[in-house]
């Protein structure tokens, strides 16, 4: 089967994709967020040209011949692009078998564990800790990630000392059956991230998120080897060299890919083997409520290896007010702490018509 036509549905912040292939099926992705029309723009320009009229079968030769078409453009925008091809492809064949993508993938249908992620800096520890309190008490969270240093901050916090009360506040705050992560969003030098640790681990706090610059590789490894909690990382990494190099010197304890940054589930799904081979728990990178959760919560639900548990974000309106509008009926509950993968074809989502007839519209086909 071939691609007959590609159209994007785009703002800054958020853009959708809608293959349609040469016998009128079609399938619904999303280019990754944030400078969304620039990277729509991307895929019509340097995409489009090398799939119209083209067999999918293999997305792997398909983006694989991409990128080396395109081979003077490395780097985020084509991944981003790339993925709202793929998953759009994932849409199409499973809308195509009656199946949810889960299954194509080799899963089921079914639940997974989330944590609750805090994406604020610019909240007092006592304002988190009620937050995350309410959102245990009315969604059933048990696992909750907060953020710590300044981003890229160079050892430098957000407000003096914020990070040491931060720690102690949110587990006292939880109480000791509460799983607890922090992001530090390449906020440390290794000295520093270590002596961060060590609070950490004082406060049984299992995850550390991206501690050091995260192109800096050897400074993840160094925290990583010299703490006894699992540093994680690689949300912005988007070469699969970068992957295997990261891996294979085991500068983390836990990977952490972004489909969309990545260049959507089936580039994934490599480093997800890769991951699987080294014995690394793949906890994917899933910061908002666009489509991005909902790829992750069918690649989760497939894979072997994964992680314990499924970032979601609790930010509404005031912090992601791009988020609302988008869907028909959105694909989010959260009920005991547990969202559900549908048993519905393909994605199993609609994007809302309104929304769509609001964004800028780009088209390429067969001619």
């Amino acid at each position: 089967m071939k691609i007959k036509r590609i159209e994007t549905f785009a703002n800054r912040f958020v853009g959708f994709v809608r293959i349609t292939a040469e016998d009128g099926a079609q399938g619904i992705g999303q280019v990754s967020t944030y400078q969304s029309d620039i990277t729509a723009t991307v895929l019509h320009r340097q995409v489009a040209p090398y799939v119209l009229g083209v067999e999918f079968e293999d997305i792997d030769a398909l983006t694989d011949k991409v990128i080396e078409r395109e081979h003077k453009f490395p780097g985020s925008y084509m991944k981003r692009a790339l993925g709202g091809l793929d998953t759009a492809i994932w849409d199409l064949r499973g809308k195509a078998a009656g199946l949810p993508v889960v299954s194509l993938l080799g899963g089921t249908p079914g639940k997974l564990r989330t944590y609750a992620s805090s994406m604020k800096r610019d909240i007092t520890p006592a304002a988190e800790a009620e937050r995350f309190r309410r959102l245990r008490d009315e969604f059933g969270f048990d696992a909750f990630k907060f953020r710590i240093a300044a981003e890229y901050g160079h050892d430098v916090d957000e407000w003096p000392g914020r990070t040491e009360e931060i720690v102690p506040a949110i587990r006292k705050a939880l109480g000791d059956g509460a799983s607890l992560l922090v992001d530090a969003n390449s906020g440390f030098s290794p000295a520093r991230a270590i002596e961060v640790g060590k609070l950490l681990m004082d406060n049984g706090v299992e995850h550390f998120e991206e501690p050091c610059l995260y192109w800096e590789l050897e400074q993840t490894k160094q925290v990583a080897d010299a703490l006894d909690i699992a540093v994680t990382g690689g949300e912005q990494d988007c070469e699969i060299p970068t992957w295997r190099h990261m891996i294979e010197m085991r500068a983390v304890d836990v990977v952490q890919p972004d489909i969309l940054y990545l260049g959507g589930i089936s580039r994934t799904l490599r480093v997800c083997a890769m991951a699987r081979a080294a014995g690394l728990p793949v906890t994917p990178h899933s910061a908002n409520l666009g489509l991005v959760t909902l790829f992750t919560m069918h690649l989760l639900r497939a894979i072997e290896g994964a992680g314990k548990y499924l970032e979601f974000s609790i930010e509404g309106p005031d912090y992601y007010p791009w988020q609302e509008g988008l869907f028909v009926k959105s694909p989010y509950t959260v009920e005991d702490g547990m969202v559900a993968v549908s048993d519905e074809p393909g994605w199993g989502v609609e994007i809302d018509p309104e929304w769509l007839a609001k964004s800028d519209y780009q088209v390429s086909e067969v001619e």
